[in-house]
């Protein structure tokens, strides 16, 4: 009977990984393939405590059951309809053909903070946790670049992934030659305790395929548009201002860099804002707020904004019917909670 119940155990042993979402301070869009390959890109991106979750558990029947929004069963790997599912499990080897794959997040997809990103690199965690293969940030985030990027050939950057491996603030150098080389923010701990308190994330009520809008940036990148180069050029200088400032502890500059940003960023396409989005940014700059932007590649998901007078903001987007959801950056990166 003791044998028994070690066999159940084992079968029934269960893997849950956490990968955060983050928001971008800056530089956001010069980690596209279509850009940097040509150009060299920088952004700084922060974690932050909101996640995608994966779990992982041996089933007593074969195939797979996969649970994410929606329900999936498939008898082999070539046969799952999730295509960063099968691809993680082909990515990692994983022999077993008997598992039951999970997913939950605190906020949905399509919302413009990095979840299919924190979702590749939560899942890898996982099946590398179930061959028992320790794997460091730098290939973790690698690894879901390859499937989303090259396998899977979607036209978007390399932030998302590198941010959910990595957590915290940091500051990533995307080169020519693929290799990205990631640093922390130094940023004094009263200046990180008074941004974190002082960004405020919105949700506009739209959410929308980053890839779709992303197409046209890589499109344009590919042909060297020169309206769109031009831009992105402004857009990485941003960034590293904004580095040299969150270092010099200048927040209300950081502010003002945000705002530039986001005058910059609708020029790159006819569908990165709408009126209602455009009106309550408008509304938020004369209720409080010194500067902010969409996040994400555009079209909808969260307004961010820096504001000191954060009770007059919080009342301004609440009669416009936007609701806050309240954050702490998080300092840890894609990890395991129970193994």
């Amino acid at each position: 009977m003791e044998g028994v119940s070690r066999q159940k155990l084992t079968a029934l042993r269960m893997i849950i990984t956490r990968s955060p979402l983050r928001i971008s301070l800056g530089g956001g869009g010069t980690d596209l393939p279509s850009y940097y390959r040509k150009h060299g890109g920088f952004l700084i991106a922060a974690a932050i405590d909101k996640y995608v979750y994966i779990t992982v558990h041996r089933r007593f029947v074969d195939g797979f059951l996969l649970k994410y929004s929606k329900l999936e069963e498939a008898e082999t790997i070539d046969q799952i309809k999730h295509p960063i599912i099968r691809e993680g499990l082909k990515l990692t080897g994983v022999q077993e053909r008997n598992l039951e794959i999970a997913s939950m997040a605190d906020i949905p997809a399509g919302t413009g903070l990095g979840s299919s990103g924190s979702f590749t690199t939560a899942l890898l965690k996982a099946l590398h946790a179930l061959r028992k293969n320790p794997v460091q940030p730098a290939e973790l985030a690698e690894q879901a670049c390859c499937i989303e990027i090259e396998e899977l050939r979607e036209p978007i950057g390399k932030q998302d992934q590198y941010i959910a491996a990595y957590g915290g603030i940091t500051c990533f150098e995307f080169l020519p030659d693929d290799s990205v080389h990631a640093k922390p923010l130094k940023i004094s701990e009263g200046t990180l305790l008074e941004l974190e308190d002082n960004l405020l994330l919105f949700f506009t009520g739209y959410s929308r395929a980053a890839s779709k809008i992303l197409q046209e940036q890589h499109d344009k990148s590919t042909q060297s548009d020169d309206a769109m180069l031009e831009n992105l050029h402004f857009v990485k200088e941003l960034g590293r201002q904004s580095e040299r400032v969150l270092e010099a502890n200048d927040l209300h500059e950081f502010a003002r860099l945000m705002d530039v940003h986001w005058q910059r960023k609708k020029e790159r396409s006819a569908v990165m804002s709408n009126q209602f989005i455009n009106e309550s940014y408008d509304v938020a700059m004369a209720n409080g707020a010194l500067g902010g932007k969409l996040i994400g590649a555009g079209g909808g998901g969260f307004l961010m904004f820096y504001a000191e007078d954060k009770a007059r903001l919080r009342h301004a987007m609440r009669e416009r019917g936007l609701v806050e959801a309240r954050f702490r950056f998080e300092p840890e990166g894609t990890k395991i909670l129970i193994q």
